[in-house]
């Protein structure tokens, strides 16, 4: 069985690079480059230079290292002299200079001057042109052609005693005549143990372009090198820092070195979402260095593009007209595109890399700013939010007009799915108004999307600046749930429970129920996993109901089903079951109705209005409510055996729980994990997450998570036969006076504790399991529920009442639950061969070992093909499928392809570069033995069944 464990453990426990290695403790520039490149994502690079220099025996050769500036060539090249030097090779450098572009053979001086005392062995004319060119001796400027033979002929002759490495860098200040030398020498090393490597930048043009030299360009690192590169240097970024640092470098090493580095301790805790990033000197330098040299036009199109991302071609030129006081016109690009800083077409203009337009942007004058985004007001003055947001951004004082202006946009943008911009414009217009309340309503609303959106660092300066503000009673309130809601340990402080409830019932008395409503969320949310009593239950939903809202609303009936499932489970179903899960609907909306049906055991229903949910997150930007909704979507699909589904999702879930500071909604992914490779059969591996679980929990106290390490260890337990060990971990979910103790987990679990009591001779234990089953069952008629009750009534009863049973839950509908399909004909086999019906047996027998075997259980696959065994008939092992050979992250990708999305469009869906994309299919075709994406619908359909939910 395959599981994606080295990806797993790598987002449990990030092993990175000492911050001291990277950029922080006095690491040269060049030195931090180095070790860059070495560590991170540069395999294929280094693989190219152990070729070069394993094949010099009989011959060597030149490479022509291109990429954009801060990329790694010079890392790259001072690799190549550290193993050049490990082999006792001789190593001959040079480097091109400004100041030295019109010195002739300045380069070549630099490059052979420790080799000058080889010069008296050349012949009489090349010694003597040598001498001359490098001013050792008088003459006449020497025939060019005579300098290159003899500097071939120098280095060759120093080839003869040990192989030569020769580095050369910044190209394009070489002088000519030592470029027209070095194109002569690189042109005619094949056949001599050397290796030339020239460094040359991108968008500069060369002597090098015709020499018909091999290639190797360096690209962005992919995003996983980038990010691990960022973890090792500056691991204390918080999340929306972190984020906004991986955009902006773009997979370029010296940035992802760089940025950070201007980031000091107050910069960080004060930096708006709305302000740039700060560069270095380097980085400004590197990414911006030539705009200087423009016509003033192009610097005026170059500002207006970098002030507004989202600008068509048309609106560039317009504000840049205006700016300029005259007509510019496309023309007016071509020296920024041949300078390599834009690309052009009909539509657009963009940059090359991000950070060209930061350090055009940090480059130019407040004035000069001031003017443009004017210009961009007036330029797109049909669009009312861009138009405000120009128009605020010029403004060094307040203005009333402006904020309100700004807070209207907000308002309309939330609504239409543009969280992150709403959230910007609220932090702004806080900025211009003068009015304290104003403002600290503005922080507050802000903080509110922040921490939807996982910027968690963000909203708290939002909170503390806004505490500090004139507050009404409704948003100081709106604070302390706001706070609540972010401290995941309170979900087990069932103290805190009623206090917080009677605060959020007094809401319900004030203007509209919509923040009332996210009060009671937040409280519901803490009955769910804090198991309060009935009274502060009650006070929930009494004050929920008081609400003027529709009985349908999402947020209701998600308040409904978390403060009380079994009470309110069966009017929850009945409203959820007339919802579908629209696509163009409120994706918080669609995760708060999957979270219901969640909460009250409908996974069935819940798996539709997730998956939906999660899409519509992920495209809005709202981490923190994705990564919950990954999780209930992983859950879901657990309970309703779709495991390639809810592999990818937990992984996906925990990977960014973490990463937006929720760490219980991390826990609750991981353990999600440990469920499924348990499961399907990787025990240690279950074991070792479900520990690690464990250890992180229990220095918080008694905590309900707690039920899910005991639920993930107990399924493992029974899908493997161990019953003992299975009930000993399950019975202590429903034990009131266990740390794990958890009701509505617990139920989860009813099922199996009553196979396991039963197998491991605790017949009246499985008996009063049974009733609880049967009792929760009718009272909240949740699906997962009579399936699981189906499965368990024939394992307790008489033998002359058993057949009925098991042909009655066979009959049901169980197509939602197949893993207690399969391990309900697995029972009835074995039932049936052990009252002597062995022929009979082998229907059932055969058909829970396809199901299994379907399913990749494993254990419970081994168990039925056992029973067929000894039915008398023979069964082939089960031949590994695509969930065994790919990674949950290369299954998502794989499912898109199939789907027929572009690498641009998988790469939006799920965060990653277009690059990313491509790499991964380049390395899963061969796994599933085809070679083009056009197959992929073939082979996945076969392989998996659709898991979409």
């Amino acid at each position: 069985m395959h599981t994606d464990r080295e990806s797993t453990l790598t987002l449990l426990d990030r092993a990175s690079v000492p911050a001291a290695a990277i950029g922080t403790g006095g690491v040269g520039p060049v030195v931090a480059e180095r070790i860059v490149t070495q560590l991170f994502g540069r395999e294929r690079e280094l693989a190219v230079l152990s070729e070069l220099f394993e094949n010099l025996g009989g011959h060597g050769g030149a490479l022509l290292i291109t990429g954009e500036v801060g990329i790694g060539k010079s890392a790259l090249l001072a690799e190549a002299r550290r193993r050049a030097g490990q082999l006792g090779m001789s190593v001959l450098s040079t480097s091109g200079a400004p100041f030295e572009a019109q010195m002739p053979f300045a380069g070549l001086q630099r490059l052979l001057w420790p080799l000058m005392n080889e010069v008296s062995g050349l012949p009489e004319p090349q010694r003597e042109a040598l001498s001359v060119a490098f001013g050792v001796s008088g003459g006449p400027a020497p025939d060019t052609f005579l300098v290159a033979l003899a500097a071939l002929n120098v280095v060759a002759d120093r080839a003869g005693e040990s192989p030569l490495l020769l580095v050369v860098e910044n190209v394009r200040w070489l002088d000519a005549a030592t470029r027209e030398v070095l194109a002569f020498m690189a042109r005619r090393v094949d056949s001599e143990p050397i290796v030339f490597l020239f460094a040359v930048r991108d968008g500069y043009a060369t002597f090098l372009d015709d020499a018909g030299l091999r290639e190797l360009r360096l690209e962005a690192l992919d995003d996983a090198s980038a990010r691990a590169l960022l973890d090792a240097g500056a691991p204390r970024l918080d999340f929306e820092l972190r984020r906004r640092v991986l955009n902006e470098a773009g997979g370029n090493p010296l940035a992802l070195v760089e940025l950070p580095r201007a980031l000091d301790s107050k910069e960080r805790l004060g930096l708006s979402t709305t302000a740039p990033l700060p560069l270095t000197q380097r980085l400004a330098r590197a990414f911006a260095g030539r705009v200087s040299e423009l016509p003033a036009a192009t610097r005026s199109l170059l500002l207006v593009a970098a002030l507004d991302d989202c600008a068509g071609l048309s609106m560039i030129l317009a504000a840049a007209s205006l700016v300029e006081n005259r007509p510019v016109t496309v023309d007016d690009l071509a020296p920024a595109e041949a300078a390599g800083l834009v690309s052009v077409n009909r539509e657009a203009a963009w940059f090359r890399h991000p950070l060209v337009r930061a350090a055009i942007s940090s480059a130019a004058t407040l004035a000069l700013r001031q003017a443009a985004h004017q210009a961009l007001a007036e330029a797109c003055a049909a669009d009312p939010e861009r138009s405000v947001w120009h128009r605020a951004a010029e403004l060094t004082g307040p203005d009333e007009e402006v904020a309100a202006d700004l807070t209207a946009a907000a308002e309309r943008t939330l609504r239409q799915g543009e969280p992150a911009w709403a959230a910007a414009a609220l932090e702004r217009a806080a900025q211009l108004t003068e009015l304290a309340s104003s403002r600290g309503d503005l922080l507050v609303r802000a903080a509110e999307i922040e921490f939807e959106m996982g910027r968690s660092d963000v909203a708290r300066r939002h909170v503390a600046e806004a505490k500090a503000l004139e507050l009404g009673q409704e948003e100081r309130i709106q604070l302390t749930f706001m706070l609540e809601a972010s401290d995941q340990d309170s979900w087990s402080s069932a103290a805190r429970l009623a206090a917080l409830a009677e605060t959020a019932s007094e809401m319900t008395t004030a203007n509209g129920p919509a923040r009332a409503l996210k009060c009671l969320l937040t409280v519901a949310v803490g009955c769910w996993w804090g198991n309060p009593t009935q009274e502060t239950r009650d006070l929930v939903v009494a004050a929920v109901e008081r609400l003027p809202v529709a009985e349908d609303d999402p947020a209701r009936l998600a308040v409904l089903a978390w403060a009380d499932p079994v009470n309110h489970g069966a009017f929850v179903l009945d409203r959820i079951t007339q919802l579908t899960p629209d696509a163009t609907g409120d994706p918080v909306a669609l995760y708060l109705v999957g979270a219901a049906a969640s909460a009250v055991w409908a996974f069935d229903l819940a798996l539709g209005f997730l998956t939906t949910a999660v899409e519509g997150l992920r495209a809005q930007g709202r981490f923190r409510l994705l990564a919950e909704a990954l999780v209930f979507q992983s859950w879901a699909a657990i309970h309703l055996a779709k495991e390639t589904l809810a592999l990818s999702a937990a992984n996906e879930a925990a990977r960014l729980a973490r990463e937006t500071g929720q760490s219980g909604w991390a826990l609750a992914a991981e353990l999600a994990i440990a469920a499924l490779v348990g499961e399907r059969g990787d025990s240690e591996f279950a074991a070792a997450l479900a520990d690690r679980a464990e250890k992180e929990l229990l220095p918080i106290g008694p905590h309900a998570m707690l039920s899910l390490v005991q639920f993930a260890r107990g399924r493992d337990a029974i899908a493997h036969q161990r019953y003992s060990i299975g009930f000993d971990h399950l019975r202590r979910i429903l034990d009131p006076r266990d740390i794990a103790y958890h009701p509505f987990v617990g139920a989860w679990a009813l099922a199996d504790l009553v196979e396991a009591a039963a197998c491991s001779g605790n017949i009246d234990k499985a008996r009063l399991y049974l009733e609880q089953l049967e009792s929760l069952a009718a009272a909240t008629s949740g699906p997962f529920l009579r399936a699981t009750l189906s499965y368990a009534r024939p394992l307790l009863c008489s033998d002359d009442k058993a057949e009925e049973l098991y042909q009655a839950a066979l009959s049901s509908d169980l197509s939602n639950s197949p893993c207690y399909r399969g391990r309900l004909l697995l029972n009835y086999g074995r039932w049936l061969r052990h009252q002597r019906r062995v022929a009979d047996s082998r229907a059932p027998l055969r058909a829970a070992w396809e199901n299994f075997d379907a399913l990749a259980f494993g254990g419970l696959a081994e168990a039925a093909r056992q029973e067929l065994r000894a039915s008398g008939e023979t069964s082939v092992p089960r031949t590994p499928d695509a969930r065994d050979q790919l990674t949950p992250q290369e299954m998502r990708i794989a499912r898109l392809a199939a789907r027929g999305l572009s690498n641009r469009e998988i790469g939006r869906r799920l965060y990653l570069s277009h690059r990313t994309i491509g790499s991964h299919l380049y390395r899963l075709f061969p796994k599933l033995g085809i070679s083009s994406r056009s197959e992929l619908a073939g082979v996945l359909s076969t392989a998996v069944p659709d898991e979409v939910g």
